[in-house]
């Protein structure tokens, strides 16, 4: 994975460059990622699956640190991750390092 993707940074530009499409979807995603039936937790693990199987570098480095956030440990990151790879092995095994660091 690239060591120069900065989310944060990409997700600045966005919102300057096109704040009323930024502001929409970040309140989906607030609204999406919020508890329910599912806790926030489940969700983010969740993320952290179909951002590997989409193999989304960016998605990845955001949602990852956001399952940690929520009280996702190690085990079950890589867990989540090992999900989609049996989901979709021919796309998502690259990023199996995606959790090493």
């Amino acid at each position: 994975m690239s060591d120069k993707l900065d989310v944060g940074a990409s997700m600045g530009k966005l919102g300057k460059e096109m704040p009323q499409v930024f502001d929409s979807f970040a309140k989906f995603c607030g609204e999406v990622l919020k508890e329910g039936a599912l806790n926030t937790k489940t969700k983010e693990l969740i993320s952290v699956g179909l951002a590997v199987g989409l193999n989304c570098e960016y998605c990845i480095r955001f949602h990852v640190p956001k399952a940690v956030a929520a009280g996702a440990n190690r085990a079950e990151i890589l867990e989540a991750a090992g999900c989609a790879m049996m989901m979709g092995w021919r796309t998502s095994r690259n990023l199996c390092s995606c959790c090493s660091s």
